[in-house]
């Protein structure tokens, strides 16, 4: 092969790799970009529901207060971020803003058992057992939203989790049918904070997604009426 052609060859792979790397880069502003305005979107739209504790307190006839689960620590000791849901959580209820907790969360194993440990904690606060209700399917913020109103058939709600959290959970409420709105947790540095801003900034898209196709949680269950005594929800429903 004469130099000429064998430069014309090489030009052309340079070409094209550069026009992939273009195209890729392209595709990766776009994502990028719809990310961003679904980000921006579900902002706009949950905003006016997230309240002060004085303004939750005085909404009324709200059905419960769901507080979202977190990690716990030694099998029976709530994770500083969960300790912070659950005093919020207690302090709307001790308030008056709904006569129920529900506390949602992982109880995917008999080795680890997040509700019951938020119960505990919150029974020692002097909250009635009667009162707290435990949803312990509640695998994803998703899964806890779809079960406050299949399963407990809460219509009206008020949520408590960290503020980068609370807005996806709001969301998702509200597009699964509730009249929804959340008060934000104390926050403090928890440690690995940058991680979980970025996985949230993902997540609203795939919960946008989610509750637009609306698929059924992993768990569904009976239903169970916030109406009688949570103490029914004590063993996995």
């Amino acid at each position: 092969m004469s130099k000429k052609k064998a430069d014309k060859k090489k030009g052309g792979f340079v070409r094209a790799i550069r026009n992939i790397f273009v195209f890729l880069i392209a595709c990766a502003l776009l994502i990028l970009l719809g990310l961003t305005g679904i980000y921006i979107y579900v902002k706009h739209d949950v905003n006016p529901r997230l309240l002060k504790e004085e303004d939750a307190t005085a909404l009324s006839d709200v059905d419960c207060i769901i507080i979202l689960g977190a990690s716990v620590k030694n099998g029976d000791t709530p994770s500083p971020m969960l300790r912070d849901r659950l005093d919020e959580g207690i302090a709307l209820y001790k308030a008056g803003c709904a006569p129920k907790i529900l506390m949602s969360g992982d109880h995917g194993s008999e080795y680890y058992n997040e509700v019951s440990v938020m119960k505990n904690y919150a029974i020692k606060q002097g909250v009635p057992s009667e009162d707290i209700f435990l949803d312990h399917a509640g695998f994803s913020t998703y899964e806890s939203m779809y079960r406050a109103r299949a399963i407990f058939g809460a219509e009206k709600v008020v949520i408590v989790t960290q503020k980068y959290h609370l807005t996806r959970a709001v969301y998702n409420a509200k597009n699964l049918g509730m009249d929804a709105y959340g008060v934000a947790a104390a926050s403090i540095n928890y440690g690995g904070q940058t991680i979980r801003n970025i996985r949230e900034y993902l997540a609203i898209s795939k919960d946008f997604v989610m509750t637009f196709i609306k698929p059924e949680p992993t768990v569904l269950g009976n239903p169970i009426s916030l109406d009688g005594s949570g103490d029914v929800t004590n063993g996995a429903d």
